[in-house]
């Protein structure tokens, strides 16, 4: 057998394999044997199959098999022991000097494989690369939707003769036909129609001041800004249909219902916080401001990793095997358009290049990620997500058995780990880059986000 790779350029090549009989017909050989001894065919006793008969009817189809396998174990074992970084995975050359072969069991073959090389690149963050970690503070609009919506959560339903802003229509939606008149066959639901989410104003004026038995015209597209998934929520039909939506509907209103705001009393302080930790409105004030705080160090640290990442892309300058990439890219998703393709590949190769980062920042600088590490991010994500759907948080007991079970699915381990992996590099930058800190109000940071 001889193998040889032939450089295209730095990023492409082709690896051509040379297979003689003498390579494969003992492989060939001996799988024909071991499926004799398996095989159960009429006329013969089960395991008594000889194995002449066993390569007449079926030898054609094993020598295709055990080719294959030697083509990917001996592809396997060169790409190793060469030290090549290969993107993707090797796809079989086509062409002109394509041959075409008897599968005599006596052919020579000759296979060639189009590679794409992992480029070579070096990595020199240092002090004077600069970017700027935002502090960010509550400002006092923040502050007063955060108390508004805790204190309509553990607030009161009641049920007012007329409707004001923020209250919600329990409301009869029929269809209109063009002239006005019930549309036959048209749809009817009864839901519940949320001022708030109402966004032209002209509507949600119409909507204050209504009372039970009232009725007016609504045009649903213009009232949600033509946000089909709210629609079909609201009429109970698919977000398809609700894109396609172009009739009016009566609005008939069977009630007005309005969450009013709990008191700020000793009462509401210990269903929150728990008893007696928070006794005046101060203390109230002060425990939110710190909730929000701890929320907006996440956002300020997502945003300090994407500005990171986005840094790194630009600071960290090497090219891919673009063609190659989008071939292989192509025969790995058989329903890809080359719409889909073109239009998706600008950020495939951005996240590719980031991953190459990634992993040459860990390689060089010999960063281990160990067991106890991906457990502790694992428990931390998994507390994270219970505490959204309870207050009552879990035992430190339970929620390790549950990290435990979590993590004994593969996909939930590896994903884990490339997020324990991801935090580990932006450290890594962290803590040899120059980081600027600034203070920022909430509002103003959000902007930053647009």
């Amino acid at each position: 057998m001889n193998i040889a790779q032939e450089k295209i350029d730095n990023l492409n090549a082709v690896v051509k394999i040379n297979i003689d009989p003498a390579d494969y017909q003992p492989r060939v050989e001996k799988a024909i044997k071991d499926q004799a001894k398996k095989a159960n065919i009429p006329g013969f006793r089960k395991g008594m199959v000889p194995a002449s008969h066993i390569k007449k009817m079926y030898g054609k189809s094993i020598l295709v098999d055990e080719i294959n396998n030697l083509l990917n174990d001996t592809l396997g074992k060169y790409l190793e022991d060469e030290k090549l970084e290969v993107l993707g995975q090797p796809l079989p050359k086509r062409g002109e000097d394509e041959k075409d072969y008897n599968w005599d069991f006596n052919d020579n073959f000759e296979f060639a494989y189009e590679i794409g090389l992992a480029p070579e690149f070096t990595i020199d963050f240092d002090s004077k690369d600069k970017l700027t970690q935002y502090e960010i503070k509550v400002d006092d609009e923040t502050l007063a939707s955060r108390i508004k919506n805790i204190r309509r959560s553990y607030g009161k339903m009641t049920n007012p003769d007329v409707s004001a802003d923020g209250d919600v229509l329990w409301s009869e939606l029929v269809q209109l036909s063009p002239d006005g008149s019930v549309f036959e066959g048209g749809i009817t639901n009864t839901a519940s129609v949320r001022l708030d989410l109402i966004q032209d104003e002209a509507i949600k004026a119409s909507l204050i001041g209504l009372k039970k038995g009232d009725e007016l015209t609504i045009d649903l597209q213009k009232a949600y800004g033509n946000d089909a998934a709210k629609i079909a929520g609201l009429l109970k039909i698919e977000e398809d249909a609700a894109a396609d939506l172009q009739s009016n509907f009566k609005l008939t209103v069977k009630n007005v219902n309005r969450l009013d705001e709990s008191d700020l009393n000793q009462e509401f302080f210990d269903k929150i916080f728990g008893e007696g930790v928070v006794t005046t409105e101060e203390g109230f004030r002060e425990k939110i401001t710190e909730e929000l705080e701890g929320m907006m160090k996440q956002d300020s640290e997502r945003k300090l990793q994407s500005d990171i990442y986005n840094y790194s892309l630009e600071k960290v300058n090497f090219e891919l095997p673009d063609e190659f990439l989008k071939r292989w890219l192509k025969v790995t998703n058989e329903k890809l358009s080359d719409e889909e393709l073109e239009g998706g590949y600008a950020d495939f190769a951005k996240n590719l290049k980031w991953t190459l980062i990634a992993n040459k920042i860990i390689t060089d600088n010999k960063i281990e990620i160990k067991y106890d590490e991906v457990f502790a991010y694992a428990k931390m994500s998994l507390d994270q997500q219970f505490r959204l759907y309870s207050q009552q948080s879990l035992s430190d007991e339970q929620l390790g058995q549950y990290t435990v079970q979590y993590l004994q699915d593969k996909e939930n381990a590896n994903k884990i780990f490339e997020e324990v992996k991801a935090v580990k590099v932006f450290d890594y930058i962290k803590s040899v880059i120059t980081l600027d800190k600034k203070e920022i109000l909430f509002t103003d940071f959000n902007k930053l986000q647009d």
